[in-house]
């Protein structure tokens, strides 16, 4: 009887090819048939799944996405049962630090795409990700949560304070990336604005 193939494990691991080459070489340099090498599995079966190459490059980001997601859950378990807005802040924050190999290929990756998309119109059609407001909403509803409760700063607008976070890290990022700067100096500035906006520390009930 012939073995069942998984279509998603088959996809998830030319995704995981994509990820590992294109850490390696740079989101530009990889073609269809690099991935397959990567993989293991033939051209043909890399066109089957993903059809071009630009299909191929955002299932790959959303593959890293997922990483992403999980590895804050990790952040968020190590904080224990109720970690608070301001540690779940810290999490989703120091998650998007290229502070490892994988943190750093996500930073690498998830920039390029952003990056190339801008000049190349078939990757621009490929939606960059579902809700591009998500980080902003999850950020924003955290911040009102903590003012609610007393923990931060009444007085500061909850989504510009979002929107600048967000902004902070990405920046401090490639700023680690080319080596301008230490991880550890990254997370000292992103908890210096952090201070600032929760006025007040939290402690357990």
């Amino acid at each position: 009887m012939p073995k069942r193939v998984d279509h998603e494990e088959r996809r998830a691991q030319i995704a995981e090819a994509l990820i590992q080459v294109a850490g390696r070489r740079g989101l530009h340099a990889v073609g269809m048939r690099d991935v397959a090498a990567e993989a293991g599995v033939s051209l043909r079966l890399v066109q089957y799944y993903f059809e071009t190459k630009e299909k191929l490059l955002f299932h790959g980001l959303r593959h890293l996405t997922d990483r992403f997601t999980a590895r804050v859950g990790a952040r968020l378990a190590a904080a224990g049962p109720d970690p608070g807005p301001r540690a779940t802040v810290e999490a989703l924050l120091l998650a998007s630090l290229p502070t490892d190999e994988e943190s750093r290929t996500f930073h690498l990756l998830y920039s390029s795409y952003a990056i190339l998309s801008v000049t190349d119109e078939a990757l621009a059609a490929q939606p960059f990700i579902d809700n591009p407001d998500a980080a902003e909403n999850a950020l924003t509803g955290l911040l009102e949560q903590a003012q609610a409760a007393g923990l931060a700063d009444p007085a500061a607008d909850a989504r510009t304070e979002a929107i600048s976070l967000l902004a902070m890290a990405a920046t401090l990022g490639t700023g680690i990336l080319v080596g301008q700067r230490t991880p550890e100096s990254a997370i000292a500035v992103l908890g210096h604005h952090l201070d600032r906006i929760f006025t007040t520390a939290e402690t357990p009930e």
